[in-house]
């Protein structure tokens, strides 16, 4: 069975689990799946229970599908991502943003916890991602092309959603919420970084760091999807000493700043809906 007919098999399933067509998609990252309980609820699918679906095996991610409405906007939101760290290929990894497509959504939004590298950054911060640089080692769209699925050589000069980042903006002044903006870099993991690896990584124009969310974004543009992401500064790699860094100093960080993150994406899905 091929890509595209794992994906039809998969989206038949799940309409015929849920009443509503999601316009848009979320998809959490570590310590983030708190924010499932924005939505007013109508249907949760175990990702072991969906077909072709792989299962997340990181501390802090959850394994649910979850289908219902934030405001008026209708939402599927996935508490839990996959990682490449984790063993699985990239087209398991970028599965679902490929059914979420299939089953009609139109903007994904993205979280992560992230490494800062900007010394203007402190733990908790959010990041509006404006841009990324890609490091992991396969690239998801590597082999063949299914025009059903894309084009071939999709443009990435405007990954990230400008009209959606100025959305965010205004929201978060609204809000009385700080927010910072840069460059994420997607590492493969699952090792955090070493101090020098740090140093070159902003050299190189990078911001923040992490091991999700890149393969993700190039597979929702392959398919024409609009695209917004923000990460949870988690720590801070730029020091002038070593500093340690553990997945449940992660985790705490990233559950700590969720509630912020939280009010924004409720009101830009909102927005973006109206």
């Amino acid at each position: 069975m091929n890509l595209f007919e794992k994906i039809e098999e998969t989206s038949a399933y799940i309409r015929g689990q849920i009443k509503e067509t999601p316009t848009v998609g979320i998809i959490l990252g570590s310590g983030l799946s708190g924010l499932a309980n924005l939505i007013e609820k109508e249907a949760t699918l175990h990702y072991s229970d969906i077909p072709h679906f792989p299962v997340s095996t990181v501390k802090g991610h959850g394994g649910e599908l979850i289908f219902g409405r934030i405001g008026n906007c209708r939402v599927a939101l996935m508490s839990g991502r996959f990682h490449y760290y984790e063993g699985y290929s990239m087209e398991a990894v970028t599965f679902p943003v490929r059914v979420m497509k299939a089953l009609g959504v139109e903007t994904l939004v993205l979280s992560n916890a992230a490494g800062g590298m900007n010394r203007g950054f402190g733990i908790g911060d959010l990041m509006l991602i404006t841009d990324h640089i890609n490091l992991f080692p396969e690239h998801p769209l590597r082999g063949p092309n299914d025009e059903r699925l894309g084009t071939r050589f999709p443009d990435m000069s405007q990954p990230y959603d400008l009209e959606l980042i100025a959305m965010a903006k205004d929201i978060a002044g609204n809000l009385s919420i700080p927010v910072q903006s840069g460059v994420y870099i997607g590492l493969q993991g699952p090792t955090f970084e070493t101090p020098a690896e740090y140093r070159w990584l902003h050299v190189i124009g990078g911001d923040a760091v992490g091991m999700s969310t890149v393969p993700e974004v190039i597979v929702a543009r392959h398919g024409g999807m609009r695209v917004f992401a923000m990460s949870v500064i988690t720590d801070i790699g730029i020091s002038d000493t070593p500093v340690t860094i553990t997945h449940e100093e992660v985790l705490e960080a990233a559950n700590a700043a969720a509630p912020k993150m939280a009010a924004i994406v409720a009101e830009l899905v909102q927005k973006i809906s109206a």
